[in-house]
C-alpha cells in the first residue's frame, strides 16, 4: 500500500493523517500529528471468534519518554506500568469507540496509540480517539465511524470557545470539556471546570458536537483517499429459539427485579437465570449454546428493567425518577486522623480519609505531561468486599483510577491556593458498600472529609449520577441511579459542583441518538439532586472547621533572603538536619526563600522559626544582644550575636575605668550583653558597647609596651587563624603561596 497523507487546519491548528508506511502488517494503522506531536495508532482484529458475551476491546495508551527527549527515571531506565495519566488516556480512547461496534462482534479488537514525539504544546490524547477510528476503518472492519474527539476550552476574560487547546491556551481557560462522538451522536464526556453554570457547559457541548463533526468529515476525505476495502467479518446471531424460551419467564423477572435490597434482589435473579438454563434446555444445549443462553438471560433482565421505568415510572427499588436514596453523612468519623468524612447513599458507603503534610510531599509525575508534580491527590479502592465477593487486593484497576481523577478534579477547584495553605493533601475514598454512583459518594466523602480537617475550601461540592433509559422516542432520566440501572441503562452521566455552578462532568452513553436537548435535560435534574445532597451534607457539618487536629501538621511560613539559604541548610545540610533533630519539626526550602516549618508540636515549630530566623538575622544599629565570648584577642573580644555573626567589643568598651588585658574582664565563654554601635558598609564587621559595664578591677593596667607589641602580633596571627578557622579558606590557585602550609612540602624536582 502507498503512502496516503491528508494534511488540514481546523478552528486555527494544523492536523495530518497519515498511513501505509508504519506498521503495515497492524489491520490498520495510522500515523496522527497535531502541530509536532505525533502519535502512531494501530489496531488489530483476531481472526477467529471468541465465545464471550461481551465485546473483547483492548486499548493501552503508550508513553514514550523519547517522545518529550527524556530518559525515564528508575534503576532499568526504561518505561514500565502506564502512568495514571496514560491509563486515563486508554480509557478516553475506549469509552468512544467501543459503542461503534455491533451486537454480535466476537473478535478480539486490540488498539494500541503509541507517542512518538510530543512537542510540549499540544497535548496527544484527543488526536489519538481520531487515530483509532481512522486505524480501524482504513483496516476495513465493520466500525459505524468515523468518530472524533476534541477538547474544549473557554477563555475566560473573552468568554471565547478553544477547541484543542495548547497547554498555554488551558492555563487561561475556566474550562476543559473533552467530547467524542460521531457527526450524529455524542458517546463521551468529561469535563473539569470552575464553577461553571449549566447552562454555559451545555453551550460549550453543543459548540464540541460541532467541531466533532469537522473532524469526522476531515476523517472522511482522509478515508476516501485511502479507499479500504470492507472485510467480512461474522457477526454471531444467536439461535432464534434461545430468546424465545428465555422471554416467555419474563413476568418472574419483573417480579424479582422488584426488591430494593441489593444482594436479595441479585440472588433472586441468578436462582432465575440458573432454573431457565436448567429447566428449558438440554445438556446439549447448554454445552453449545452457554454464552448464548447467558447473554440471553441478561437481555432479558434488561428488558424487563427497562419496560418498568417506562411504563409504569417506577424503579427496581421503588423509587421515583428523580427521588435520591436515603443519605447517612458523618463527618469526623476516625479518630487521630487529620480529616474523616462517611457519605452513604442507600447501599452505597465511602469513608474517606485526609492528610496534610509538607508541600515537598507533593507527588512527583513522570510523564510525558509538561506538569512535573500535583499537591492534591485523590485516591479510590475499590476492595472485593464491598460487592460482597472474594477476590485479590493489588494494584489499582483502570476502574479505580478513573473514579479517582474523576472526584480529584470535582474538587480541585475549590481548594486552597498554595500560598492561602501551604500544605499537599492527600485524600483516600474507601468505598465499604456499593451499589452504583460509588465515585459520586467519594466525591461527597472527601469534601466531608476536607471540611472536617479545617482544609479552607472555598465551597463545598456535592455530586450525583445520572441515568437514562431511551426506547424508541420515549424517555426517562433517572437521578441516582443504581448498579443495576448503570449495567442496563443507556447513560452513565456523573456531575459535580457548588451551589454556583459545576466542577467537574462525565458521561459514558450506550445509545445512539443521545443530543444535547437529552444532556440539557439531564443537567438540569442533576443540579436539583446536587443541591439536595448539599444541603444534607451541610446541615451536619455546615463549614471548614477553624482549627487543625491535634494530630495534623501546623506549618508557619517564613520568607528569607535568597543569599541566606546556603547558611540555613548548611555544609552538606548539617544546619538544618540539626534544627530538625533538635526540635522535631520538619523544614521546608524552596528558591525564592520561602521556608514552611512543619510540627504538630507548636512549640517545636516556634522553635525552629527562632532558629531559622537567628541565622539569617543581620544585626542593626542599636540593637541589643546577649551572647558569649567566642574569641579573645589583646585589642577585644569576639561576642557570637547570631549563629552565623559575631561583633568585636573593642577592650575600651569593656569596663568602666582602664583595662589592661581582655581576661582580667572577660573569659571564654562568658554570656555579655553588648549593643550594635557601629556596622563598616564595606567590610560588615560590627563593633559594640557594653551594656551594664562593670568596674575594671584594681590593678589591671596595660602591659610594657615590648610585651604588648609582642601579644598584638601573636593576636593578628591568632586571629587570621581563628578567621581561617570560621571559613577563611588557604588560597589554592596556581600561583599563589602558602608558605606557612607548604613550610615543609618536600621540594619538586625538577628535570
Amino acid at each position: 500500500m502507498e503512502k496516503i497523507v491528508e494534511s488540514f487546519e481546523l478552528y486555527g491548528k494544523s492536523y495530518r493523517l497519515e498511513t501505509g508506511e508504519l506498521a503495515k502488517q497492524a489491520t490498520g494503522a495510522v500515523l496522527v500529528t497535531q502541530g509536532e506531536t505525533t502519535c502512531l495508532v494501530t489496531a488489530v482484529v483476531s481472526k477467529e471468534q471468541k465465545d464471550y458475551d461481551f465485546f473483547p476491546l483492548t486499548v493501552d495508551f503508550i508513553e514514550k519518554m523519547y517522545a518529550v527527549g527524556r530518559i525515564p527515571g528508575g534503576y532499568l531506565k526504561r518505561e514500565a506500568k502506564p502512568s495514571d495519566k496514560g491509563t486515563l488516556t486508554a480509557r478516553m480512547i475506549d469509552r468512544p469507540i467501543r459503542p461503534g461496534f455491533a451486537d454480535g462482534f466476537k473478535q478480539e479488537v486490540h488498539i494500541v496509540a503509541t507517542t512518538l514525539a510530543c512537542d510540549g504544546q499540544n497535548p496527544p490524547d484527543c488526536i489519538c480517539v481520531g487515530g483509532a477510528s481512522a486505524a480501524l476503518l482504513c483496516g476495513g472492519t465493520p466500525f459505524d465511524g468515523p468518530a472524533a474527539c476534541v477538547r474544549i476550552a473557554r477563555n475566560a476574560e473573552t468568554g471565547e470557545f478553544i477547541v484543542n487547546p495548547t497547554y498555554a491556551e488551558q492555563e487561561t481557560s475556566d474550562l476543559e470539556l473533552t467530547i467524542a462522538g460521531t457527526k450524529d451522536y455524542i458517546s463521551m464526556v468529561e469535563a473539569g471546570a470552575q464553577e461553571v453554570s449549566e447552562e454555559d457547559m451545555l453551550a460549550a457541548m453543543e459548540f464540541g458536537q460541532q467541531a466533532i463533526a469537522a473532524f469526522c468529515e476531515k476523517q472522511a476525505e482522509f478515508l476516501a483517499k485511502v479507499a479500504p476495502e470492507p472485510k467480512e467479518y461474522p457477526v454471531h446471531v444467536p439461535d432464534a429459539s434461545i430468546a424465545e424460551r428465555v422471554d416467555a419467564h419474563y413476568d418472574e423477572m419483573s417480579a424479582a427485579l422488584h426488591d430494593a435490597d441489593k444482594l436479595s434482589r441479585i440472588a433472586k435473579v441468578e436462582a432465575l437465570k440458573s432454573s431457565i438454563k436448567e429447566n428449558d434446555f438440554t445438556e446439549e444445549e447448554r454445552a453449545a449454546w452457554g454464552s448464548d443462553i447467558a447473554a440471553a438471560c441478561k437481555a432479558l433482565e434488561k428488558h424487563a428493567m427497562r419496560r418498568m421505568v417506562i411504563e409504569s415510572g417506577e424503579r427496581a427499588d421503588g423509587r421515583a425518577a428523580d427521588e435520591i436514596r436515603p443519605l447517612y453523612i458523618r463527618p469526623g468519623y476516625l479518630p487521630r486522623v487529620h480529616g474523616s468524612g462517611l457519605f452513604q447513599r442507600g447501599q452505597t458507603q465511602a469513608l474517606s480519609i485526609c492528610t496534610l503534610g509538607l508541600l515537598n510531599e507533593a507527588q512527583r509525575l513522570d510523564t510525558i505531561d509538561p506538569q512535573e508534580s500535583k499537591r492534591y491527590m485523590h485516591q479510590y479502592n475499590f476492595p472485593p468486599y464491598c460487592t460482597g465477593e472474594t477476590g485479590r487486593m493489588g494494584a489499582p484497576k483502570r476502574r479505580e483510577i478513573g473514579h479517582g481523577a474523576l472526584a480529584e478534579r470535582a474538587l480541585l477547584p475549590v481548594l486552597p491556593s498554595e500560598d492561602e495553605f501551604p500544605y499537599a493533601i492527600r485524600v483516600v475514598s474507601e468505598i465499604m458498600e456499593s451499589n452504583g454512583s460509588s465515585s459520586m459518594a467519594s466525591t461527597c466523602g472527601s469534601t466531608l472529609a476536607l471540611m472536617d480537617a479545617g482544609v479552607p475550601i472555598k465551597a463545598p461540592v456535592s455530586g450525583i449520577a445520572m441515568g437514562l433509559i431511551k426506547e424508541g422516542d420515549d424517555i426517562v432520566i433517572l437521578s441516582d441511579i443504581q448498579g443495576l440501572e448503570d449495567f442496563l441503562g443507556d447513560m452513565d452521566f456523573k456531575v459535580t459542583g457548588t451551589e454556583k455552578g459545576i466542577t467537574a462532568l462525565q458521561m459514558d452513553n450506550k445509545a445512539k441518538g443521545l443530543s444535547t436537548e437529552i444532556l440539557g435535560r439531564a443537567l438540569k435534574q442533576a443540579k436539583a439532586g446536587r443541591h439536595f445532597i448539599l444541603q444534607a451534607m451541610l446541615a451536619e457539618i455546615a463549614a471548614p472547621r477553624e482549627e487543625l487536629r491535634d494530630t495534623a501538621p501546623r506549618i508557619d511560613t517564613i520568607h528569607i533572603a535568597v543569599d541566606k539559604i546556603r547558611e540555613v541548610i548548611g555544609k552538606g545540610g548539617e544546619t538544618i538536619r540539626g534544627i530538625q533533630d533538635s526540635t522535631g519539626a520538619s523544614i521546608e526550602i524552596q528558591e525564592d526563600g520561602t521556608v514552611h516549618i512543619a510540627s504538630v508540636d507548636q512549640e517545636a515549630g516556634k522553635a525552629a522559626r527562632a532558629a531559622i530566623e537567628a541565622i539569617v538575622k543581620v544585626p542593626e544599629v542599636g540593637e541589643v544582644y546577649e551572647g558569649p565570648v567566642v574569641g579573645i584577642q589583646s585589642f577585644g573580644a569576639f561576642i557570637k550575636l547570631t549563629p552565623s555573626k559575631d561583633g568585636l567589643l573593642h577592650i575600651s568598651r569593656m569596663a568602666n575605668g582602664r583595662v589592661g588585658q581582655v581576661e582580667d574582664v572577660l573569659s571564654m565563654g562568658d554570656m555579655v550583653k553588648v549593643q550594635v554601635i557601629e556596622i563598616d558598609p564595606k567590610s560588615g564587621k560590627i563593633s559594640l558597647d557594653r551594656l551594664e559595664k562593670p568596674d575594671a578591677p584594681e590593678g589591671s593596667a596595660p602591659a610594657p609596651r615590648h610585651e604588648r607589641g609582642e601579644r598584638e602580633d601573636r593576636g593578628e596571627r591568632e586571629d587570621r587563624g581563628e578567621r581561617r578557622d570560621r571559613g577563611e579558606k588557604t588560597d589554592h590557585r596556581p600561583g599563589r603561596s602558602n608558605r606557612e602550609a607548604n613550610e615543609h612540602r618536600t621540594p619538586r624536582r625538577r628535570h
